[in-house]
C-alpha cells in the first residue's frame, strides 16, 4: 500500500483535494497542479468557486493567477463547492482556518467540520495532510481519534496521517511554498514518508519529525518573532522617554555579531503573530510569569501609543482632537500586500472616532477602511489635513515628498510616524511636528 502510493506521487497519478481555498489553500492547490497532479480546490464560497473555474484569483498573490489559469486550462485544477468531491480523491490537505476566540482561545471548529466531512470519506491508502496552524497536541488527541473514529480505519495502518504547516507569507506565498524549508510531521514513520514524497515534489527542502514537534516548531517560529517585536517595541519606548532614537540605537546594539533587534512600530498584525503565541501556550500551565503573554499585552498596546502620541502632537500645534482631520497612510497589515487582517490600524482608526477625529484612509493596495472616509489618492487624504500617522511602510510611503505635504496640510502639520520611515530632522527643519516611535520627541509623550 504505502509502494503504491509513493508510485502514485512520483507517476503524478495520485490525486488530490484541497480543502480550503484561502491565502493558504489556493497557492497549494496551484502548485500541486503545476506539478502535474489533478487537484480540487474545495471552498465554502461560490465566488471563490466561480473565480478559480474561471482561471482567476480571488487571492492577490503575486503569480497566482498565472498558475490557477495554466493549470485550470490544461484541466489538472477545478474547484468545487461539493466536500463529496474529497470521495474521488487519493490525498486530501485540509487549509482551513483556525483563529482565536474573543477570550484568545483557539476556535478549532472550522478544523472539526472539515475533519467530519474528511472522516466520512476516508477509504483504505488515504494521505491526509493538515496544514492548518493548530496548538500542540491537536493532531494526536484530536485529528487522529477522530477521523479514525469516523472512518472505522486506523491510522498508520490503513490510512496515512501527517502536519504539514505553511510557512508562507501574503504577498510572496508561491516562492515560500516552494523555497522554504517544509516541516512534515507524521503521527508514525509511514505517515512521514508518504506525506514527505508528495511535498518533495513541490517543495525543494522537506525536513521530517513527529507530528507533535512539527505544531510546537511551527508555533515557536512566530513567537520568536512576536516577542522580539514586543522588544523592539519596549526598548522604543525607554529611548523616547530619554530622548534618543531608536532607530539609532539598535543600529548600534545590532554590530554585535550576536544580537539582531527587530524594528519597533504600531502594533503586530496579520493571522499569524496576533494569534500562534495563544495557541501555543493554549495548555500552559505558566509559573508566576509568562512572556509569551507579556509580549502579546505589548504589542497589542502600541496602537494605544500612536493614539497617546497623536494627541500630544496636537497639543503642540494648538489644535483639539476633536474635529481634527487625519490621514491615516496604510490599513493592510504589512507592507505591499492588500490584507488587513487584525492591522493596528483597525484600533487606532476606532479610537480616534471615539475620540471625535476626522480620519480619512489612503491605502494603494488595501480597501478596508475600518469606518473611516476612504480616499482615492495620497492627496486627497493629505489635503486639509491636521496630522498624518503612518501605520503601513507602504513601499509608495517611504519616498514621501514632504514639501509638497506641508503645502496640502493645515497650519503647524503633525507626523505621527508608525514605521519610522521618515527622516524626523528634515519632518522638523521643514515645520512639522514630528513623533516617531522610539524617537524620543518628548517625555510627556511616553508611559
Amino acid at each position: 500500500m504505502i509502494e503504491n502510493l509513493v508510485n502514485d506521487i512520483q507517476n503524478r497519478s495520485l490525486r488530490v483535494t484541497v480543502l480550503g481555498s484561502g491565502y493558504v489553500g489556493l497557492p497549494t492547490a496551484a502548485l500541486f497542479a503545476d506539478a502535474g497532479f489533478h487537484v480540487t480546490a474545495v471552498d465554502i464560497k461560490a465566488e471563490v468557486v466561480k473565480a478559480v473555474n474561471s482561471g482567476v484569483s480571488p487571492v492577490n498573490e503575486l503569480g497566482l493567477e498565472e498558475l490557477i489559469s495554466r493549470n485550470v486550462k490544461a484541466g489538472r485544477l477545478s474547484a468545487s463547492l461539493n466536500a463529496g468531491e474529497m470521495n474521488q480523491a487519493d490525498a486530501i490537505l485540509i487549509s482551513v482556518q483556525t483563529p482565536i476566540t474573543q477570550k484568545r482561545r483557539p476556535n478549532l471548529s472550522f478544523l472539526k467540520k472539515a475533519l467530519e466531512d474528511v472522516g466520512n470519506a476516508i477509504r483504505k491508502g488515504m494521505l491526509i495532510v493538515i496544514s492548518s496552524t493548530v496548538p500542540p497536541d491537536t493532531m494526536q488527541n484530536m485529528v487522529k481519534p477522530k477521523l479514525g473514529s469516523l472512518s472505522g480505519l486506523k491510522a498508520e495502518t490503513d490510512f496515512f496521517l501527517a502536519y504539514v504547516p505553511e510557512r508562507i507569507a501574503p504577498g510572496n506565498a508561491i516562492k515560500e511554498f516552494v523555497e522554504s524549508p517544509r516541516l512534515v510531521g507524521g503521527i508514525g514513520p509511514n505517515s512521514t514518508k508518504i506525506a514527505s514524497e508528495l511535498f518533495k515534489t513541490v517543495c525543494k527542502t522537506v525536513i521530517e519529525t513527529d507530528a507533535t514537534t512539527a505544531e510546537i516548531a511551527k508555533l515557536a517560529e512566530n513567537t520568536f518573532r512576536d516577542i522580539n517585536i514586543a522588544l523592539a517595541n519596549q526598548l522604543a519606548l525607554i529611548c523616547e522617554q530619554h530622548r534618543v532614537d531608536a532607530k539609532e540605537v539598535f543600529k548600534l546594539a545590532n554590530t554585535h555579531p550576536r544580537v539582531n533587534i527587530h524594528t519597533q512600530g504600531p502594533g503586530v498584525g496579520g493571522p499569524c503573530l496576533t494569534k500562534d503565541p495563544y495557541l501555543l501556550t493554549h495548555q500552559f500551565k505558566p509559573l508566576s510569569y509568562d512572556l509569551i503573554k507579556t509580549a502579546r499585552k505589548i504589542n497589542d498596546h502600541m496602537p494605544k501609543h500612536i493614539v497617546k502620541l497623536t494627541l500630544q502632537a496636537l497639543k503642540n500645534t494648538g489644535k483639539d482632537i476633536k474635529g481634527s482631520k487625519i490621514a491615516i497612510l496604510g490599513t493592510a497589515y504589512k507592507a505591499d500586500v492588500d490584507d488587513p487582517r487584525h492591522s493596528p490600524s483597525e484600533p487606532i482608526i476606532h479610537e480616534l472616532i471615539h475620540l471625535g477625529a476626522e480620519p480619512t484612509v489612503y491605502d494603494p493596495h488595501c480597501k478596508e477602511t475600518f469606518g473611516a472616509k476612504k480616499a482615492s489618492f495620497l492627496q486627497e487624504a493629505l489635503k486639509g489635513g491636521d496630522c498624518t500617522i503612518i501605520v503601513t511602510d507602504h513601499t509608495e510611503f517611504k519616498n514621501l515628498n514632504l514639501k509638497e505635504i506641508k503645502k496640502l496640510m493645515t497650519n503647524k502639520p503633525a507626523i505621527i510616524d508608525g514605521r519610522t520611515i521618515v527622516n524626523p530632522y528634515e519632518a522638523e527643519k521643514l515645520g512639522f511636528i514630528y513623533y516617531g516611535v522610539g524617537y524620543g520627541r518628548s517625555r510627556e509623550a511616553t508611559y
